[in-house]
């Protein structure tokens, strides 16, 4: 299949941002990412419109985006599985189908988004939905406006939720944006039945080591981390002082880190984001890329509903 280069998701997601900024200053979070889709033809002077934004059965499917011909006119419907429950994975399926439709669509008239079906797709399939992924992400959540939002503020989790609220996502998608830009050493650990599932690492805390691989493996929870400890009292959201060498084996043993959790009785899974003091980078140009299988899984912000 031959493929248009595509334009780049951030810019134009950027690019809409700047537009937004301009037409509704700080009432515009969150974004209308319905009204949006339906206008930015007519915005842009293009002729085929996505004129319809509907939730329908799609087994197996997150979202789709089909082009059909009315009058020697193309028009695009955007659908989003009705069985979805979460209003964040929603808004982010919609924002997905628009980066398709923005980006992809001089390429082919149909787009049918499922993220079981992800690590299965060729090459080409899995770059166009990592790219709609990425613009839908910074056009829900904007990174300057997130930054300023954050502010000097010690992160804790009430404060990624706030972040969550005001850009109408779930609290993982917002821990997940935070991770990409943040300074600090953060891991982000997703976990079921004391055994984690995914997880993600800041910048600088992959550099430093602080990372987990996950993909063909099994690892256990630490048995003394707070994620493992659903009988300990204490304020999660804040979390609290543990030893680092409890999740990671290679810090000082005189080095602490903040851990906090939320556990989601919907899901049955637990939330764990885990903060370190800032070290010296140890990272090796040959190690293993860190597992990047959390987007595939959750790209929508899949745990926990908030």
């Amino acid at each position: 299949m031959n493929l248009i280069r595509p334009k780049a998701p951030i810019a134009e997601a950027n690019r809409l941002s700047m537009l937004l900024n301009l037409s509704l200053g700080e009432e515009r979070f969150p974004v209308d990412v319905e009204r949006l889709a339906k206008e930015y033809a007519s915005q842009f002077g293009h002729e085929d419109a996505i004129t319809n934004i509907i939730g329908d059965e799609l087994p197996g499917f997150e979202g789709a985006l089909y082009g059909v011909k009315k009058n020697e006119q193309l028009e695009w419907t955007l659908i989003y599985n009705s069985a979805i429950e979460v209003p964040g994975r929603i808004r982010f399926t919609i924002a997905h189908e628009l980066g398709h439709y923005i980006l992809h669509r001089k390429g082919r008239n149909s787009f049918e988004c499922s993220e079981s079906d992800m690590l299965r797709w060729e090459s080409t399939e899995m770059q166009m939905e990592s790219e709609a992924d990425v613009f839908a992400s910074y056009l829900l959540m904007p990174i300057d406006d997130f930054r300023r939002k954050i502010g000097s503020e010690a992160v804790v989790l009430n404060v990624l939720a706030e972040c969550a609220k005001r850009y109408g996502v779930s609290l993982t998608a917002a821990v997940l944006k935070w991770l990409e830009f943040t300074t600090q050493r953060a891991v982000l650990v997703m976990s079921r039945d004391g055994y984690i599932l995914l997880s993600r690492s800041s910048q600088s805390a992959f550099k430093s080591g602080a990372f987990f691989k996950t993909k063909g493996r099994v690892t256990s929870i630490p048995k003394n981390s707070l994620a493992a400890s659903p009988d300990i009292l204490v304020p999660e959201h804040q979390g609290i002082e543990l030893p680092a060498i409890t999740w990671f084996s290679q810090e000082p043993k005189d080095m602490s880190l903040r851990e906090m959790k939320i556990v989601s009785d919907r899901y049955d899974q637990t939330m764990s984001l885990l903060i370190l003091p800032k070290a010296e980078s140890r990272w090796d140009q040959n190690v293993e890329k860190e597992d990047s299988n959390l987007d595939e899984y959750i790209r929508s912000g899949y745990f926990p509903k908030r």
